[in-house]
């Protein structure tokens, strides 16, 4: 029986251990159906001889204005993305606000308007949504949750779940990861050093659409948000049962990341970012689709940085750049709250 002292802790938003916990234990327990067993960024739904994917999310950043974004764009791209690692084409979205008393009009108006812009580029509509205000102190200044919808061809299916990875694939990421943890760290004014950094905050279909394009051969995508590409690794080694072994020397970099975090003691393979997508295809096809990827704003960092391995079923293993190996392990503590 679940102990009724127990309570909830930033640790259960970070995309780790304990998230996975409250989600398997509470509510996939609940809730349970064959669409949400499958823990994806979307939910595929049969509709007459079509398919959709259907997703959700909440945005509860702080601050509301970062560099290279505000919460409305990473609103939108957020849910963009979650549809587009699915395989989906993304058509339409809802916008609900939770709005504080108090908050400037203008502030919110420089939001929406970023969020129209956003939804303008990729090619979709905001068709519904909804507005709540509740009493100052009641709320930090603005949430906002996004759902969208995506049309899902029948070649498609299966890349949100992983269900085809198989060892031999390879891992390919599309750029440095940490960039929006570090510029969201940087926007909190909390450190005397300034740098040059900005959010990935972008959307990915584009990149995506190519990637699809370039290969009939992709086992999984997944966007690497709250918890960072160590999240998602550790995901795809646990679900699928299979081992993970990624190359230091092959991981693109961005040096002002690096050097924030070796200043702060974070590891930039568990920092969010909101414009980073892992992707696993078939050794055949990896280096066709990095060479797809490369001819894209967002995937010009392209890079394989390692494989699906039949060795150590579960774990994901750094190649370090001495040649040595360490075992990566799921995120426990909350490194940075409030990122996303």
């Amino acid at each position: 029986m679940r102990d009724t002292k127990e309570r909830i802790s930033m640790n259960h938003g970070n995309g780790g251990i304990y998230m996975n916990k409250l989600i398997t234990s509470l509510f996939l327990h609940f809730f349970e159906n064959e669409q949400i067993r499958e823990q994806a960024d979307s939910a595929i739904l049969r509709v007459n001889e079509g398919h959709l994917a259907y997703t959700t999310d909440s945005f509860v950043i702080d601050p509301l204005f970062f560099p290279g974004g505000n919460i409305g764009s990473l609103a939108v791209c957020g849910t963009l993305n979650d549809l587009a690692v699915s395989g989906a084409k993304p058509q339409y979205l809802s916008a609900g606000f939770i709005i504080e008393e108090g908050f400037k009009l203008a502030h919110l108006t420089r939001i929406v308007k970023s969020m129209a812009i956003e939804a303008e580029k990729a090619g979709v509509r905001i068709v519904t949504g909804d507005t709540k205000v509740v009493n100052a102190g009641k709320c930090d200044k603005l949430f906002i949750n996004t759902s969208g919808i995506g049309l899902l061809e029948e070649r498609h299916l299966g890349i949100g779940s992983g269900q085809k990875i198989k060892p031999g694939d390879k891992i390919i990421i599309n750029g440095p990861p940490g960039e929006h943890g570090m510029a969201v760290m940087q926007a909190r004014k909390l450190f005397a050093f300034k740098t040059n950094l900005k959010s990935d905050c972008a959307n990915l279909y584009p990149l995506i659409r190519k990637i699809l394009s370039a290969s009939d051969h992709v086992h999984f995508m997944r966007d690497a948000t709250r918890g960072g590409i160590a999240t998602v690794l550790n995901e795809v080694a646990r679900k699928c049962n299979t081992g993970i072994e990624i190359d230091e020397m092959q991981i693109p970099v961005n040096e002002e990341v690096k050097i924030m975090c070796e200043i702060l003691g974070f590891d930039p393979l568990y920092i969010a970012n909101e414009g980073k997508v892992i992707v696993i295809v078939d050794p055949d096809d990896a280096i066709e689709v990095v060479a797809a990827m490369k001819r894209t704003e967002t995937g010009r960092d392209a890079a394989i940085i390692g494989e699906i391995t039949s060795d150590h079923p579960g774990r994901v293993v750094l190649i370090t750049r001495s040649g040595g190996k360490r075992i990566i392990d799921e995120l426990i503590g909350d490194q940075l709250p409030r990122i996303c």
